[in-house]
């Protein structure tokens, strides 16, 4: 009467991961797709999993770069460039010391009016 608490994953649930295509793999398949009749890459596509926007951006990176364009390539965000960090520390730097400047300049614009208004107050004559 003893019960397993052990629980049984479904294999549809399970995570599912992102298909990498080899160079040859990649050609094999463009060579497919080319060879089909008209009106059956739909169903090829289905069959096979693929998008048509996947061949024609395989088709396109052939063209341009040959086999090389077709080699996988490694996913993710690309690292930061330590300039591209320096630049953005040297922008916040150049704005806070423009903001210190701006306020600087403002609290000199405001003795030069107090300066004046003062010089107005001992001008005048006494009542």
């Amino acid at each position: 009467m003893s019960e397993s608490t052990e629980v049984l994953t479904e294999p549809k649930l399970e995570r599912r991961t992102r298909r990498r295509f080899s160079a040859a793999e990649k050609q094999r398949l463009l060579a497919e797709a080319d060879a089909l009749p008209h009106g059956e890459q739909g169903a090829w596509l289905r069959r096979n999993g693929l998008y048509a926007a996947q061949l024609s951006q395989w088709r396109k990176a052939l063209a341009e770069q040959g086999t090389q364009g077709l080699e996988p390539k490694r996913g993710g965000r690309q690292p930061a460039d330590p300039r591209d960090r320096e630049i953005e520390r040297l922008r916040r730097e150049n704005a806070r010391l423009e903001r210190r400047a701006q306020v600087a300049e403002d609290l000199v614009a405001l003795q030069k009016k107090l300066s004046d208004l003062l010089e107005q107050v001992r001008s005048e004559p006494a009542p």
